[in-house]
């Protein structure tokens, strides 16, 4: 896990001024290590909505896995932990 110091020093204003919230970094990261960038909105509102904590559970948990659609299996196990119940 990245610390803010190191986010904060990758961050270049010009490319990044879309993004200003700590929540839309993460989502951002979570699109990029799952390789879906095309979906960065839905892991921006999921990091925005669902505790840290389950969300680095699933990442780990589809890192540690060598699945084909990582996606996939991201979602998969966000639902195994009951993320999507209010």
């Amino acid at each position: 896990m990245q610390s803010i110091r190191d986010i904060l020093k990758k961050f270049n204003p010009l490319e990044d001024k879309y993004v200003s919230r700590e929540f839309q970094t993460f989502g951002i990261h979570l699109a990029n290590k799952l390789g879906d960038t095309r979906r960065k909105g839905l892991y921006m509102k999921l990091a925005k909505t669902i505790p840290r904590a389950i969300l680095e559970e699933a990442l780990r948990f589809v890192i540690d896995a060598n699945a084909r659609n990582r996606a996939a299996l991201f979602m998969w196990k966000l639902k195994e932990l009951k993320a999507f119940d209010k």
